[in-house]
């Protein structure tokens, strides 16, 4: 045996922890190196070609890596090492011969950075995935045997496994940036809650009205209102979802209100759960989202956004934004520095373009539509 039952079974869990590190398969990569007296052993989770960088990971102990960008932007085009049988552990030699030291990527890239001998698989996952195991030793090694093929052949399925995990992680986290972006441009405040009710995250804007603590504010861990006879309406409504919140159950949601002492605007607040899914363990997973708007905090629309949804001028789709976020007419216009005429001129068109009459009616449109997503 190459390796023994406990040598194998540390390898395996190292690959299988890859997708949770910071930087992917890292711990799993330098394990393998070492064992196979290797000086470099790289995954490339992202081939790179000519419309796009390559993404790779690579381990080489204390060994600098040398030329990573020179590869991602031009040796990748002659790299001969590459369409490999799927999911099959071979060597450069007996997949090139000669052809392998009397290649241009040899000689120009790989030879001056001590490697010699190469091992590698091409994986590719159900979902798409494209990536690339290599294995590289220097000119004072021997070259790979049967041994150590047999080594990368058992890790080869589990390596592959752990790709498709991490590409699953990957696509959720993308996502979950994506809508949360969203909601940032909406100017709401997030707050996530485990099944205790403890915060587990919030956006920025929620983070800057904790911070001010003018109506909510953060306790112990816990969100809280700062109004005694508020806080325990919010803790009760809390306490509620968190108790609606099994796997049969639909959403709980909740609303409710929240003085400040500033005086300004009272702060709108909607609770709500997030079941648990059919085969959740439910420790420490979100449990409740508090979402919170500040009525007096003004949404960021993109000018040009809106004047290319509705054909408006630059000047115009600014009047448009500044009334949709509650302006009269004529602070709108000292907002802007245009006269009041000027303004009134500005909404004439704006109606004649938009098809509308009424200036309730651009505000409704406005509000409706796509651009607070942007």
């Amino acid at each position: 045996m190459p390796l023994s039952l406990a040598e194998f079974s540390e390898l395996v869990g190292l690959i299988y922890q890859g997708p949770l590190e910071s930087v992917p398969f890292k711990s799993a990569l330098e394990s393998i190196r070492r064992r196979l007296r290797a000086n470099y052993v790289t995954l490339i989770l992202r081939p790179p070609s000519s419309s796009r960088s390559g993404l790779m990971v690579n381990a080489s102990g204390d060994r600098p890596v040398e030329r990573e960008a020179d590869y991602s932007n031009y040796y990748y085009a002659l790299d001969v090492f590459v369409g490999l049988p799927t999911d099959h552990v071979v060597t450069a030699e007996e997949l090139l011969g000669r052809r392998w030291r009397e290649s241009e990527i040899y000689q120009q890239f790989l030879k001056p950075v001590d490697v010699s001998h190469a091992l590698g698989a091409d994986i590719h996952t159900d979902d798409g995935v494209e990536c690339r195991f290599r294995v590289a030793r220097s000119h004072v090694e021997v070259n790979f045997n049967e041994s150590d093929k047999a080594v990368c052949t058992a890790l080869l399925p589990h390596l592959k496994r752990a790709v498709q995990i991490h590409s699953q992680l990957d696509l959720i986290e993308s996502e979950r940036k994506l809508l949360a972006g969203t909601v940032d441009r909406m100017l709401v405040g997030t707050i996530i809650l485990d099944e205790r009710g403890a915060i587990l995250k919030t956006n920025d804007i929620a983070r800057e009205m904790v911070r001010a603590g003018d109506g909510i504010r953060e306790v112990n861990g816990a969100v809280q209102a700062v109004g005694a006879a508020e806080n325990r309406e919010l803790q009760r409504l809390i306490k509620q979802a968190l108790n609606g919140n099994t796997a049969d159950a639909p959403a709980i949601i909740e609303a409710m209100s929240i003085n400040r002492p500033s005086g300004r605007g009272k702060l709108g607040v909607l609770i709500r759960s997030n079941p648990l899914g059919e085969w959740s363990e439910g420790q420490r997973r979100p449990s409740v989202a508090v979402f919170i708007r500040d009525p007096e905090r003004r949404s960021e629309a993109s000018v040009e956004m809106v004047r290319r949804l509705f054909d408006l001028t630059a000047a115009e789709a600014s009047l448009a934004i500044a009334l949709a976020n509650g302006f009269t007419l004529e602070d709108a216009a000292g907002q802007l520095g245009i006269r009041k005429n000027t303004a009134r001129a500005h909404l004439r068109s704006i109606f004649s373009k938009i098809g509308i009459t009424r200036q309730t009616t651009l505000v409704r449109t406005l509000l409706s539509s796509v651009i607070w997503l942007g």
